[in-house]
């Protein structure tokens, strides 16, 4: 529907959409990446909405103070690919290169952020795709497709014709929590709930699965520090 910005140090973007399903005004702001969102019913004016947002102010504004920092993907700076930290440098040639702990990035440092997303879901594909095929195998049940997204309300999905999504940024957890949502989602395949039929088949697929999904819930916001500009 639209946005509008509530002036202040820093300014906030509220982001607008419409619902036939609302019956008042809310208000949803996003741990992982801090987007604000608000929901409208669709009798309500535009000029309500934006009383409604400033009479919230503080409180958006307490919670936000509350939201990691962003990180800048500049040189210097780290990066995590695969649970290790990796020193982001200038690099040479075209490609960009992990090595002893450095992530190398050859142009611009105004490119580096696109760049090391190219390299991620590169990167994030391979992981996924080789984990989901492995899943897929033990499990009996073939996947119909696999994509990436970047994904701020879910790691991963699994639709009823057999499409796997994933979010890209998983490449930058440790390999173990990647294996874990791959299986989570490829045991939606046999099982299309939550029920303890489909924990049986996640744990046969992975294990014990507990600490990988503790650690997103612990630590997956973290992810949503570092803002690619893609």
């Amino acid at each position: 529907m639209g946005e509008f910005t509530l002036p202040g140090n820093p300014p906030i973007e509220v982001v607008m959409r419409r619902s036939a399903r609302a019956r008042r005004i809310s208000l949803r702001l996003s741990r992982l990446d801090g987007r604000v969102t608000m929901t409208l019913p669709r009798h309500v004016a535009e000029r309500e909405a934006h009383d409604f947002a400033r009479e919230k102010e503080a409180w958006l504004r307490g919670h936000l103070s509350e939201q990691p920092a962003t990180v800048p993907l500049q040189e210097g700076e780290w990066l995590p690919i695969e649970g290790r930290m990796h020193r982001i440098g200038a690099g040479s040639g075209r490609s960009v290169r992990a090595q002893d702990g450095e992530i190398l990035v050859p142009g611009a440092e105004d490119r580096f952020g696109a760049r090391l997303a190219g390299y991620l879901k590169v990167l994030a594909r391979d992981r996924l795709t080789e984990a989901s095929d492995r899943h897929s195998a033990a499990l009996g049940r073939p996947y119909a497709r696999l994509t990436l997204r970047d994904t701020r309300s879910r790691w991963g999905s699994c639709t009823h014709d057999g499409g796997l999504m994933y979010s890209w940024r998983l490449v930058m957890a440790p390999p173990e929590v990647l294996n874990y949502v791959a299986a989570h989602e490829v045991a939606h395949l046999a099982e299309m709930n939550h029920s303890q039929a489909f924990w049986r088949e996640v744990n046969r697929l992975y294990g014990d699965w507990k600490p990988a999904r503790t650690w997103l819930r612990d630590h997956g916001a973290e992810l949503h520090r570092y803002r690619f500009g893609d």
